[in-house]
């Protein structure tokens, strides 16, 4: 919320950002809720993400290619016929509404490994672990940055195989096995909640692949701004960013979405920070 309202606020809209708590179950009456009450737009966290694919009336591209729906913008017909986003009414909304669900989480984490890693992606190999519904994302998304190569573990052994057999049906020229690298890595992209709370174990087998052969290291945690993952990478000589980017340029596309405007990132990067960090 503090990243929304602040570009909310320069962008000079009469809007309000608020965070709201929703059992997975509960899901589809929260989104027809708010549909009905004519909010602009939702955004959708773990574990909702893949659930709301079924659950949206409308998909965009950027779902159905990513296969998650983390952005919702709701839509009314105008004059024409045509659907728009609730803000093209700035008087009254008329008729029908209906929900279209987009990803946004594809370009943020692409943009954030190139801004806060300055890792070049072509050609690159990389180590994704965890591939549940923002892992899965981030792989299709490397994939199609044309990565040479890519090794996916889960603890769920089958979510690794699925996403492994879906870049391959996709992107046959991308190398993908399921299992450890059996030597070093441009990147380690780390995907699993382990590390969001103190006393989590740590997430990677070292038996399996040290870290010290990773040429980076990337965690989508971004609070606490250093897990013990990102710790003992930084120790082993690897760069380092945690996932506070692929946050902001995620949330700032979605701002986008609804407004129809260019989101002020550098406003919504320092009230994020700000709010997580204190800094």
């Amino acid at each position: 919320p503090a990243m929304q309202n602040a570009g909310i606020a320069k962008l000079g809209l009469n809007w309000r950002y608020l965070a709201f708590e929703v059992h997975p179950n509960d899901l589809r009456t929260a989104i027809a809720g708010a549909q009905a009450m004519k909010f602009i737009g939702l955004n959708l966290t773990v574990p909702h993400k893949v659930l709301a694919m079924d659950m949206v009336d409308e998909l965009d591209e950027s779902a159905k290619t990513w296969g998650a729906v983390n952005t919702v913008r709701f839509e009314a017909r105008d004059s024409d016929g045509q659907w728009q986003p609730l803000n093209h009414f700035p008087d009254s909304i008329p008729g029908e509404i209906r929900s279209r669900g987009f990803n946004t989480d594809a370009d943020g984490v692409a943009r954030s490994l190139r801004e806060d890693l300055g890792l070049e992606l072509a050609g690159a190999k990389v180590f994704m672990l965890g591939t549940g519904g923002a892992g899965q994302v981030a792989a299709l998304r490397l994939a199609v940055e044309n990565v040479a190569e890519m090794f996916l573990v889960d603890y769920v052994k089958t979510k690794a195989e699925a996403v492994a057999q879906e870049i391959q049906k996709r992107h046959p020229r991308v190398k993908v096995a399921v299992g450890f690298p059996n030597g070093p890595v441009d990147l380690l992209l780390h995907a699993t909640p382990l590390g969001l709370k103190a006393g989590d174990a740590f997430p990677l087998d070292e038996k399996q692949f040290p870290l010290r052969q990773a040429r980076a290291v990337y965690d989508m945690i971004y609070r606490p701004a250093e897990t013990a993952l990102l710790a003992a990478a930084k120790a082993a000589g690897c760069r380092t960013a945690n996932g506070i980017g692929m946050l902001l340029y995620q949330g700032a596309k979605a701002l986008e979405i609804w407004s129809g405007q260019t989101a002020p990132v550098a406003v919504m990067r320092q009230a994020l920070e700000e709010n997580v960090y204190g800094s």
